[in-house]
């Protein structure tokens, strides 16, 4: 087996997925969906990936890591393969946006459950408390 610093010319689907620290179902999901691709089998021998694969699979963790669905990761590798910085751009500043309103809505999340901690240590014995009640009361909210 290769050391972690050197990477073999080619690599099974194990070691590829070893190699970018994922599991070998998780290769196996983005080639369904299209975001990397899946090697011809020789006959009688496994599936080999090159190089490539890897960067490409690094890619897609690492854009997830920022905060990109699989959908907007497959947009950007559509636009890594002949598109402009200009379209990267509008990509990234569109999530930007997307993650600024999460924080807002975290933020907002964060102040509710400040002000019903406070109301429960105004009265740490009443029997249901300020949190629970609330809870009870509140709508559920639809998903976006």
């Amino acid at each position: 087996m290769a050391s972690p610093r050197t990477t073999p010319k080619t690599m099974t689907i194990g070691q590829l997925a070893a190699a970018a620290g994922v599991h070998v179902e998780t290769v196996r999901y983005y080639q369904r969906l299209g975001l990397l691709n899946t090697p011809d089998k020789p006959p009688g021998a496994f599936r080999r990936y090159s190089g490539a694969a890897l960067e490409r699979l690094t890619f897609i963790r690492s854009a997830q890591q920022l905060g990109f669905s699989l959908g907007e990761v497959a947009e950007l590798l559509a636009v890594s393969d002949g598109g402009t910085c200009e379209r990267v751009r509008a990509i990234a500043e569109e999530k930007l946006v997307q993650l600024g309103a999460r924080v807002e809505e975290i933020d907002r999340i964060r102040a509710r459950l400040r002000v019903l901690i406070e109301k429960c240590g105004a009265d740490p014995r009443s029997p249901a408390g300020p949190i629970i009640l609330s809870l009870l009361a509140s709508e559920p909210r639809s998903r976006r």
